[in-house]
């Protein structure tokens, strides 16, 4: 590990940075960062004084970064609720306190790897989570509150967009997109949403759909009730200010349901939205393979996981053509999940 750590915390308006060098001093003076100036911060701390990065330091609630530095190089570390204080009921452990904690106890923390994203882990948590969350996602489902496909008598698709806007990305898939008449569903990040403005102007102003994706892609088990309400409410009414329409669908990220999360979605008016083919496009396993394993999983009614913010998605942009072209040759109509026929309950 890196004798240097940078720790970074999100708040309403981007990223704080604090950087300790081996003594736990400060090794450069607190900097803010943009939500969209993700590209800028890396490339900073690769820069970094003799060319030697610091280790970055993030907590659970900070879903946006791992990608994007994991895949520039960067060292990568999750602290863990139970190793830092309290959080805010809005905004991650302060910069400075991740720093601190690498410093004192570094090995202590998780090294986050490109395949594992955020999770790294904590997968065994995870899955017994979603296993017992099951029940309650079905009881949902049967009222109409879970959508994870559509009616499968009907020959639409939804393409679905996850972790945008992005400065880069967004615009190539919507003009890909418009290309072939197609329509999508975009879960925008609220940190993404009030950074990028226009963006989410362009994907609503093209007649696509865009839903809630929470703030700042956190890891929802370690959320408190609160925590779980702020991150959506903000992210509804930034895209609201932005659109004139608050969003109606909420997608949890990485899909993380267990019952405590559940219980607070249930009283939450969003429907909650999920997918049942997904792209695996995140771990960059090159455009054909994310081709491929879209168009041998999907059919009619299919919600496809794909992500265009948040990373490098180059791939996805590349892999889109031949998605669109692969589904359109079937007979399938490229609709928004709000378009999907609903499936008759059993």
């Amino acid at each position: 590990m890196s004798t240097r750590y940078a720790g970074i915390a999100w708040t309403d308006e981007g990223y704080r940075v604090e950087v300790l060098d081996a003594a736990g001093q400060r090794a450069a003076e607190p900097s803010s960062w943009g939500g969209g100036q993700v590209a800028e911060l890396i490339a900073w701390l690769r820069d970094f004084e003799d060319g030697q990065p610091p280790a970055v330091v993030l907590d659970s609630t900070n879903g946006l970064l791992d990608g994007p530095m994991t895949a520039a190089g960067l060292e990568v570390y999750r602290a863990d609720p139970w190793l830092l204080p309290t959080r805010p009921r809005f905004g991650s452990v302060a910069a400075d306190r991740l720093a601190q904690q690498a410093h004192s106890a570094p090995g202590a923390l998780a090294r986050v790897t490109a395949e594992g994203g955020t999770l790294t882990g904590r997968a065994d948590e995870y899955h017994e989570g979603v296993r017992r969350g099951e029940p309650i996602v079905a009881a949902m489902t049967a009222a109409g509150r879970c959508f994870e496909h559509g009616h499968r008598d009907t020959p639409r698709v939804a393409l679905t967009f996850d972790d945008g806007p992005d400065p880069v990305h967004t615009r190539r898939v919507l003009e890909i997109l418009e290309r072939y008449g197609a329509r999508a569903t975009f879960f925008c990040v609220g940190l993404h949403v009030a950074a990028l403005p226009e963006e989410v102007r362009r994907i609503a102003g093209a007649g696509h759909e865009v839903g809630n994706h929470t703030w700042s892609h956190p890891f929802l088990f370690d959320l408190t009730p609160g925590q779980l309400r702020e991150q959506l409410d903000r992210t509804t009414e930034a895209v609201a200010q932005v659109t004139g329409q608050a969003p109606t669908r909420f997608r949890p990220p990485y899909g993380s349901l267990n019952p405590e999360v559940l219980t607070t979605l249930e009283r939450h008016p969003s429907t909650l939205t999920l997918w049942d083919v997904d792209s695996r496009d995140w771990s960059r396993p090159g455009p054909e393979r994310i081709a491929a394993t879209v168009l041998d999983a999907a059919g009619p009614g299919s919600v496809v996981l794909l992500h265009e913010g948040a990373g490098d998605r180059g791939q996805t942009v590349q892999a889109l053509p031949s998605i669109i072209e692969g589904l359109l040759e079937r007979g399938l109509e490229l609709v928004t999940v709000g378009e999907l026929p609903t499936p008759a309950v059993q």
